[in-house]
């Protein structure tokens, strides 16, 4: 699954980055392999906007296609 597939409200977690300059330029903007995230919306056709902490930041549809991320296991109280 990649960062393409999410949609509103999911949490998830990066897992790979296979391309280098996708994985420099998301670590410019703080998330890497193991960074925890929220989708805080999608436009369709064009960026998937992440949440991480208090900032939100838009991702390319391509760069997105890039990353592949798996879902954060749901927390029972």
């Amino acid at each position: 699954m990649t960062l393409a597939d999410i949609k509103y409200g999911e949490k998830f977690i990066i897992e790979k980055i296979n391309d280098k300059n996708t994985r420099m330029q998301a670590l410019r903007f703080g998330i890497g392999e193991g960074s925890e995230i929220e989708c805080a919306g999608r436009l369709p056709g064009g960026p998937v906007i992440l949440k991480k902490n208090l900032q939100e930041i838009a991702i390319g549809r391509k760069m997105a296609e890039k990353i592949s991320i798996k879902e954060k296991e749901k927390e029972i109280f």
